[in-house]
């Protein structure tokens, strides 16, 4: 897709922006486009900050222009570029006894002419972009009374009662608590698809602009690492190049980040799949286990989080039977494992096989956990559930798995003769 075919608003060309002569990022070149959700992700420092003033018109750059609609930036005067864009910065606000519809009517000043005086149409696009932002009811309220979250919507509303284009954020979500980091951000998003507005906000939150963006420009070491729609340019690599991750993983599939474990209390093996296994690597991971797990589908949300927490896994190509060459690639990792869990997947036609790991765990004597109900354990793994430790719920079971493994590190008793 071209730049005219989704309406340019701005582009940068050769751009090199910085303070004075020292260049913090070089040979920037990328577009905002009419509508869209940029988000600015890279480490602290990286230059994101620096480069919205430049879009702004804050800071002159060093080289290279930014143009709007082919006219440089620079060329347009001070009231006229407010007209197009406006600018949210991560300054907290602490403007005395300015009322919240004072504020906001800050952003009317493009409009209003050298004495400022608001117009009855002006006090309505006031209201209205504090109504877009969820925050008329604040109206007659001193901005220094209220929250954090609420001050954010107020910054956007005086943003929005500049009628822009276009507006750039800074870390929009720095200060707030969860409920209004999802609140500013769904707003967000709703001025590009409801309203045409081009939103560009450096971000930290890698998961979120994974959601929300319509691209994203990655920044690191003076210079722009990537830049493209999210679901091509977030990878696992890219994400964790960008951060410099050490024992976390970025996985596109799900949207998130993932923490590894470090494993150095063994590793567990889990039978799991159809989503079962999903609470219990996390745990385990959290815990410190290695884990190793199988079989699972390729499209299965149990194999993208094992592998997005390092795990080993023995895999079958979706929608395909599993079969006894999966298993037999599965049971040595049965074998080393320290213990062995049973997820308490849906069994059917393509993984019933899987069931043949826990039964050969069980008979090797391997300390055998289920999320099984006892009939349904006995039903389907045609054991004695005396052989196994049920248990109803992840937490339980890694609580009586530790346990286990603690009271039997120095005795060297078997399972069976332990659960007897």
């Amino acid at each position: 897709m071209t730049n005219t075919q989704i309406d340019t608003v701005l582009t940068t060309k050769d751009l090199s922006v910085g303070y004075d002569a020292e260049v913090v990022l070089k040979a920037v070149n990328f577009f905002l486009g009419k509508g869209r959700f940029i988000s600015l992700l890279g480490p602290n420092g990286a230059g994101k900050t620096t480069l919205l003033r430049t879009l702004a018109g804050l800071l002159a750059p060093i080289k290279g222009t930014v143009l709007i609609n082919e006219t440089q930036l620079q060329g347009f005067p001070q009231a006229d570029l407010a007209r197009i864009i406006s600018v949210v910065l991560t300054e907290r606000v602490s403007p005395g006894l300015f009322s919240v519809f004072e504020f906001a009517a800050l952003g009317r000043y493009p409009h209003t002419g050298f004495l400022g005086r608001l117009t009855r149409a002006d006090e309505k696009i006031v209201l209205d972009s504090l109504a877009l932002v969820h925050a008329r009811d604040l109206a007659a309220r001193q901005l220094d009374t209220l929250s954090d979250g609420e001050k954010q919507k107020v910054l956007l509303a005086r943003a929005l009662a500049q009628e822009p284009r276009v507006i750039l954020l800074d870390e929009p979500t720095l200060h707030l608590d969860l409920r209004h980091r999802m609140e500013v951000i769904t707003i967000l998003q709703r001025l590009c698809r409801e309203k045409g507005i081009t939103v560009a906000a450096s971000l930290h939150d890698v998961d979120m602009a994974a959601k929300v963006s319509d691209r994203v420009l990655l920044v690191k070491d003076g210079g722009i690492v990537a830049w493209g729609p999210p679901e091509d340019t977030l990878n696992e690599e890219s994400v964790s190049a960008l951060y410099d991750f050490d024992g976390a993983s970025f996985n596109p599939a799900l949207g998130s980040i993932e923490i590894k474990g470090n494993g150095h209390r063994g590793t567990v093996f889990v039978a799991g799949g159809m989503g079962s296994g999903t609470a219990l690597y996390r745990l385990l991971a959290k815990r410190g286990f290695a884990i190793t797990t199988g079989v699972l589908h390729g499209n299965d949300l149990d194999y993208h989080v094992a592998k997005a927490l390092g795990a080993k896994c023995v895999t079958q190509y979706p929608m395909e039977k599993i079969t006894q060459n999966e298993i037999n690639k599965a049971l040595p990792l049965v074998r080393q494992a320290v213990c062995v869990i049973d997820a308490g997947f849906a069994v059917g036609t393509l993984n019933r096989m899987n069931l043949r790991l826990m039964t050969e765990a069980i008979e090797q004597g391997k300390p055998a956990f289920t999320l099984r109900k006892e009939e349904e354990a006995r039903q389907l793994l045609q054991t004695d559930p005396g052989r196994l430790l049920i248990c109803q719920s992840e937490v339980r079971l890694l609580h009586r798995m530790e346990i286990y493994l603690e009271d039997n590190r120095s005795q060297g008793a078997s399972f069976e003769n332990d659960l007897r």
